[in-house]
């Protein structure tokens, strides 16, 4: 396995370097071209590699056509004009994806497969989500420049002379991936899970067995890939493991993260990608199942993707400065430019959202009680010498007094399902505008610390009257729910409730649009798509688990020996049943009336039934772990 490599770096993406490459690995066999659709959905193909080396020049210039039918570009690759081509990024890293259940015959390494970052082309033009980030990234660099020029003390309060001293704008990111491990078929009890996860059991607890074998092969192969893991520990949800007489591992239920250093904006999003499918493929091979949905269990914690994004400037001398560190880290928080990049995200965050958590999963694991940020507040610090670790609130503010360098924000809100390209675009495109506002108004550190510590009611140049935006407390333990929508806004509780702010909010629309960032096309496709996701998710997955649960919730007393509680009980579980499935011919079930409204188009009613059907299907599952405990026997009918 030596042998084996797993970089190709863009400094050899020319033909020549290729044509060697190829010919001292006979291993690799395929070509495969990955463009991210706006869905986050990867392309996979399987091209031999004799047909890429024939036509090697035409294949990294032009690419190659595909269907559009294959990718989520709803209202853009239609019908009719469905073609889409798939164009090789030369200016990022290639990977080589191997088969370790395939060998190759002349060499018995396992087969590879190359596996290049493409963008997605429609009719001359870029629609994928790598061509969003990457117009937001030239963006926002060519507008930080303007905003420089045209406010020059922008630079000097953070210690740099002339925009002359500039040589590079270098904006960076890392994601932190948690994640569920099972073994295959295995369902986890929620009630021990939630009693583990309260107790604290697993949190950073040693990994065992399987488990640890698979982690740290993880770990071990993302070294290899250049990927650089600074962490991999157990999460707060799970079980401890079962071993079986053989001393093998027999019984999974573990929630663990894994972290990376953090790189440029589009090769983060990159390897955010080959880090899930790694991570996959060991565990997998170890006979576990590895899921990044973001609420695989309800009832215990969901799996987040903290997002931390980071801007700095490289000068002519080499020294780099962080655009968010004040010049003096004792006396303030942020910077001028620190300062209006968080307003940016803060303000326009319910523009922003629908493409951070879009779809019933990501909206299913922010809810109060499992540290996932419901709230569009920030924290600083308690003081300008004790850094933030608020883990309550949307954006935290990651500062370390030794190393200025070290300034970022922490979106907390993403999952590991969420499209990191659209996502990291998204801020930085509300950030600039932040920057811009306050580079505007002239305003100093103070001034600015002062307007984003504001309570509601108090007049701002830029955030908005009735809103709060800080808070250093534990904003579920300090506020009450009613509290909280009143200081930070109501959080949206539906996919229909978050993607229908893209159609009321004109202002927060042109701010993605600005610098042809996103267009109005590709904003309503990503709506199309994201609508009828949520449609066929709730009618073909919530829906029959749901009728599945309700199945199960079986009368199981004996009469001889049952009590009036448990008949009671019993009553009230089945009355909940037959309202939420069981149609008569008088009255429709709740299930039914969603099914109506979703084929009526009647989003709002559909919306509001969701919430209904949630609310109930969370109290008759703790009904029933309640009728349960009280039985001696049990009966199944």
């Amino acid at each position: 396995m030596e042998n084996l490599i797993y970089i190709i770096p863009k400094t050899r993406h020319d033909k020549q370097s290729l044509r060697e490459i190829l010919s001292k690995h006979p291993e690799i066999k395929f070509v495969s071209l990955a463009g991210v659709d706006l869905a986050g959905n990867a392309t996979d193909e399987k091209i031999p590699v004799s047909l890429f080396i024939d036509d090697m020049e035409d294949f990294l210039e032009q690419g190659i056509q595909t269907d559009g039918s294959s990718v989520a570009l709803q209202g853009i690759a239609i019908l009719n004009n469905a073609r889409v081509d798939l164009v090789p990024d030369l200016d990022v890293n290639w990977f080589i994806d191997y088969n370790f259940e395939n060998a190759c015959e002349k060499t018995n390494l396992p087969v590879g497969t190359i596996k290049i970052p493409a963008y997605l082309v429609h009719n001359d033009k870029r629609v994928g989500s790598r061509s969003i980030l990457q117009r937001a990234v030239r963006n926002f660099v060519n507008s930080i420049m303007d905003i420089f020029k045209k406010y020059p003390d922008t630079l000097k309060n953070i210690g740099i002379n002339s925009i002359e001293d500039i040589i590079d704008i270098n904006l960076t990111s890392a994601t932190e991936l948690e994640m569920w491990v099972r073994t295959p078929d295995d369902r986890g009890d929620v009630e021990k899970l939630a009693i583990s996860q309260m107790l604290k059991e697993q949190y950073w607890k040693k990994t065992q067995g399987t488990v640890r074998t698979a982690l740290e092969k993880s770990i071990q192969l993302m070294e290899k890939y250049g990927l650089y893991p600074e962490m991999g520990h157990k999460e707060v949800g799970g079980v401890t493991s079962k071993i079986g007489i053989d001393g093998r591992t027999n019984y999974v239920m573990e929630q663990i993260e894994i972290d990376w250093k953090y790189d440029t904006a589009v090769q983060a999003a990159d390897n955010e990608l080959l880090a899930r499918e790694l991570i996959s493929d060991v565990f997998s091979r170890h006979g576990l199942e590895v899921t990044f949905r973001a609420k695989p269990l309800e009832g215990v914690a969901g799996s987040g993707e903290h997002t931390h994004v980071g801007v700095s400037v490289k000068l002519k001398d080499g020294k780099l400065i962080n655009l968010f560190t004040p010049e003096n880290l004792t006396q303030d928080y942020l910077s001028e430019i620190g300062y209006g990049a968080l307003m940016g995200i803060l303000k326009n965050y319910e523009t922003i959202n629908p493409f951070i958590s879009s779809s019933n999963d990501s909206l299913n694991r922010l809810k109060p009680g499992f540290e996932a940020p419901v709230c569009i507040v920030a924290s600083l610090g308690v003081t300008t010498e004790i850094p933030s670790r608020n883990r309550s609130v949307l954006v935290g503010v990651i500062r370390d007094l030794k190393n200025p360098l070290a300034t970022r924000f922490e979106v907390r809100a993403p999952n590991p399902l969420s499209n990191t390209y659209l996502v990291l675009a998204c801020i930085y495109q509300v950030m600039i505008n932040g920057i811009d506002a306050v580079a505007k108004s002239g305003k100093s550190t103070k001034e600015l610390e002062k307007d984003i510590s504001k309570d509601v009611g108090m007049e701002s140049f830029y955030l908005m009257k009735e809103r709060a935006y800080r808070s250093e407390e534990d904003v579920f333990e300090h506020y009450t729910e009613e509290e909280r929508n009143r200081l930070f806004g109501k959080p949206p509780a539906t996919v229909w409730e978050n993607i229908n702010n893209l159609g009321k909010n004109a202002e927060g629309r042109q701010i993605l649009i600005n610098g042809n960032v996103f267009s109005e096309d590709i904003i309503k496709s990503f709506k199309m798509s994201t609508l009828e996701k949520w449609k066929m998710e709730l009618v073909n997955r919530i829906l029959v688990d749901n009728i599945e649960i309700i199945r199960e919730c079986e009368k199981i007393h004996y009469e001889g020996n049952a009590t009036d509680l448990d008949v009671f009980m019993w009553e009230k579980i089945s009355n909940l049943r037959h309202y939420l499935m069981k149609d008569s011919l008088n009255k429709k079930s709740l299930f039914t009336r969603i099914r109506k409204a979703l084929n009526d188009e009647d989003y709002d009613l559909a919306s509001s039934l969701q919430q209904e059907m949630n609310e109930k299907m969370k109290e008759i599952k703790e009904l029933y772990i309640e009728y349960k405990r009280n039985l001696f026997e049990i009966e199944y009918s």
